[in-house]
């Protein structure tokens, strides 16, 4: 990819990577962090102008030193390095990091070496706790890899401040919320308890861009964000939390925004949303564009292990007895066994396209 012109911010969406799930498991143990270092990589390679991850980083809030240690690796290999942040911060970063000891972003602190940010928000499974109620993301953006906004303090009464950005002619407002207990957010929009401040200077020039982490579909009457909940002056919202990897804008015509959903970038359970392919994005944002028609780049995940799933219905095959167990174990077994194979050669066929020697050992147990 061509490096981005001198108006243009390009943006790598993730969200969700759940970096140490499973990983005390001696096959899939390694995924996680796997796949998140390259989700940075990618960052590196496409030049891009920032990282926006949408919460879950971690799948715990108290991350093993082992996932730590991942996670901070990938993060210094990408985000360090000499060229220069060309992005011009124009709003005061201490309104947005008050909570912090350092309230500026970390690619102005002459004491690091930052050519891509990260800007995150916490999600549900890096709950803040303790009597400071600090997050893993708040060790990351003490220790200066990552810029963690969106944080609340008073979930009853909220108020957003974007982060203003500008290059060149282009200009972005970031604005982020971290993950809260859906039915005392539902409650707090509905009473009124959310504010946005939206940039008054050079009004209608800005691409208004938010992270949230919530159910973004109805669980129950009151257990999930609706759309209809944000600001209509929003121009697009990535939407962490969901699995389900959307690789489209999806557009609503009541609040005139785009939504992304990005989807994890591992799998944490057994369902069909999980099963989809998975991505990350690159957006392009150009102050020339139609801010409803904003440059989405899929790029599809290589470490991802392949996952499939089939329903069989037991009365629907002919040749089998309901009351004969063992041939029915014995079809159930043979049905597995073909689906591993099936993963297996897929994976390697991936692994061929994209130069990785395989081991041509590996068997039907599921070990690619």
């Amino acid at each position: 990819m061509e490096l981005p012109d001198e108006n243009t911010i390009r943006i790598l969406i993730t969200t969700d990577n759940h970096v140490g799930y499973n990983e005390n498991d001696p096959i899939t143990g390694n995924d996680s962090w796997k796949t998140f270092h390259e989700v940075m990589m990618i960052a590196k390679d496409y030049q891009v102008d920032m990282v926006l991850q949408s919460g879950d980083l971690f799948h715990v809030n108290k991350p093993s030193k082992k996932s730590l240690y991942q996670v901070m690796r990938s993060l210094r290999l990408a985000c360090m390095g000499d060229k220069p942040c060309e992005l011009e911060l124009l709003s005061d970063s201490s309104r947005v990091f008050d909570y912090s000891d350092f309230t500026n972003v970390n690619y102005e602190d002459p004491n690091f070496n930052i050519s891509i940010p990260m800007f995150a928000i916490s999600g549900n499974h890096d709950d803040a706790t303790g009597d400071n109620l600090l997050c893993p993301m708040d060790i990351l953006h003490v220790s200066g890899l990552v810029n963690h906004y969106g944080k609340v303090l008073e979930t009853d009464k909220i108020k957003l401040a974007p982060l203003l950005f500008q290059k060149g002619k282009t200009k972005l407002a970031l604005y982020g919320l971290q993950s809260i207990r859906e039915e005392r957010l539902f409650r707090t929009f509905k009473e009124g308890g959310i504010t946005f401040e939206v940039p008054t200077v050079r009004d209608g020039e800005w691409f208004n861009l938010m992270c949230v982490h919530q159910n973004h579909t109805g669980h129950t009457n009151t257990a999930f964000l609706p759309e209809q909940f944000l600001p209509g002056f929003l121009d697009m919202v990535v939407w962490g939390h969901e699995h389900e990897c959307i690789p489209n804008l999806v557009y609503n015509p009541t609040k005139d925004f785009n939504v992304l959903q990005p989807g994890s970038s591992v799998a944490t359970s057994l369902c069909d949303a999980e099963a989809k392919p998975k991505y990350v994005f690159i957006l392009e944002i150009n102050y020339k564009q139609d801010k409803k028609q904003p440059k989405l780049i899929p790029i599809p995940l290589n470490t991802i292990r392949t996952f499939k799933m089939k329903n069989i219905a037991l009365n629907e095959v002919s040749f089998l007895n309901p009351h004969d167990k063992d041939a029915i174990t014995k079809y159930l077994t043979e049905e597995v066994e073909e689906m591993i194979n099936e993963a297996n050669e897929e994976t390697k066929e991936k692994m061929r396209q994209n130069g990785i020697e395989i081991d041509e050992e590996v068997g039907a147990d599921g070990d690619l």
